[in-house]
C-alpha cells in the first residue's frame, strides 16, 4: 500500500505558528465551544484540548489537559469525558485518524467537540490568485488549502465511530482595507501557506499585483474595504454507550403517522398500476 502524499510541511507549520499573535478567530471558535458546551445539561470533569496554540488554548480552558495536534496525540485512552479538536484539523494530514484518537481518549459517552475551517474559507483569495497565476504562467500551484464540504465532514464522524453525529456551519465575514491587509493578517494568524507541495521558490511580484487587483475589481464593497469568507464547521458526536438513544427498527412503529398528525389517512390508488 502506497502512503499518501503529505498535505501539510509540519516544520513550516510551527514555524508559521510560532510568529502568530491574531487569535481573534481562534477566540471565535472558543466562545462557540464554550455556548455549546453551556447547552449541554451535563459537568465535565477531564476535559481535553488538541490545538495547535497550545498556551492560548491553555488559558481560555484552564481545566483541561492541552495538546498539540500533532500526528500521534497525547492523550491517554479512555481518560477524558470531553476532547474538542480547535480549529486545527484542516491542517491534518489524516483527519479521520486524528478524529479515532479522540474517540478512543473518551470514555463511554463522552463528547466531542472539533472546529475547523471549511466550505467557502478565502474562497475570494483563491480565486483572484488562481486567476492571475493561470494568465501569467499557464499553471496553478497550491497556494491555500482545500477545504472540506460540511456533508462530507459529518460522514467522517460516521467514519471515526461516533455516535449522534452533527455538524454545522459558522460564517464570518471579516473586511481590510485592502487584501494586502488581509495576507498580513493571516500571516499573523499563523495560516499562511504551509503546504508541502507549495512552490519553493519566490512567486512574482507581478502575479500578486494582478490578485490584489483582480480581488479589489470583483469583491470590493461600497465603502472600499475588501471582504474576507471564513467558514468554521463544528463537528460533534458521542462516544458510543449503551446508555445512548438508539433509533427504532424499520417497521416497529405502534402508532400511524396519520393519527399523531389528526389527519385522514387516504390509500393510494394503483388501479392503473
Amino acid at each position: 500500500m502506497t502512503t499518501p502524499p503529505k498535505l501539510t510541511d509540519r516544520l513550516a507549520l510551527t514555524r508559521n505558528r510560532g510568529r502568530a499573535d491574531a487569535m481573534f478567530l481562534q477566540a471565535a471558535a472558543a466562545d462557540d465551544v464554550q455556548e455549546r458546551l453551556q447547552e449541554v445539561n451535563r459537568t465535565f470533569t477531564t476535559p481535553a484540548v488538541v490545538t495547535g496554540f497550545p498556551a492560548t488554548w491553555a488559558e481560555w480552558m484552564p481545566s483541561a489537559k492541552v495538546v498539540e495536534d500533532t500526528e500521534t496525540l497525547d492523550l491517554e485512552e479512555g481518560a477524558h469525558d470531553l476532547v474538542v479538536h480547535a480549529l486545527s484539523l484542516h491542517w491534518a494530514d489524516d483527519p479521520i485518524g486524528q478524529l479515532v484518537q479522540c474517540r478512543r481518549a473518551l470514555r463511554p459517552d463522552g463528547l466531542f467537540i472539533a472546529t475547523l475551517f471549511s466550505g467557502q474559507t478565502l474562497h475570494e483569495m483563491r480565486s483572484v490568485l488562481a486567476e492571475a497565476e493561470v494568465t501569467q504562467t499557464g499553471g496553478l500551484s497550491p497556494r491555500v488549502l482545500p477545504m472540506a464540504e460540511v456533508r462530507d465532514l459529518g460522514g467522517i464522524l460516521q467514519r471515526a465511530g461516533f455516535a449522534l453525529p452533527v455538524a454545522d456551519i459558522l460564517p464570518l465575514t471579516v473586511t481590510y482595507d485592502t487584501p494586502i491587509h488581509l495576507m498580513r493578517d493571516l500571516r499573523a494568524m499563523g495560516e499562511s501557506n504551509a503546504m508541502a507541495a507549495r512552490q519553493k521558490t519566490p512567486t512574482r511580484r507581478t502575479i500578486f499585483a494582478q490578485a490584489m487587483e483582480r480581488y479589489v475589481d470583483a469583491y470590493a464593497m461600497e465603502d472600499g474595504r475588501i471582504p474576507a469568507t471564513f467558514e468554521i464547521t463544528t463537528l460533534t458526536g458521542w462516544a458510543p454507550s449503551e446508555s445512548q438513544p438508539k433509533p427504532l427498527r424499520p417497521g416497529s412503529a405502534t402508532t400511524r403517522l396519520s393519527d399523531a398528525l389528526g389527519t385522514v389517512e387516504t390509500p393510494l390508488d394503483r388501479s392503473e398500476d
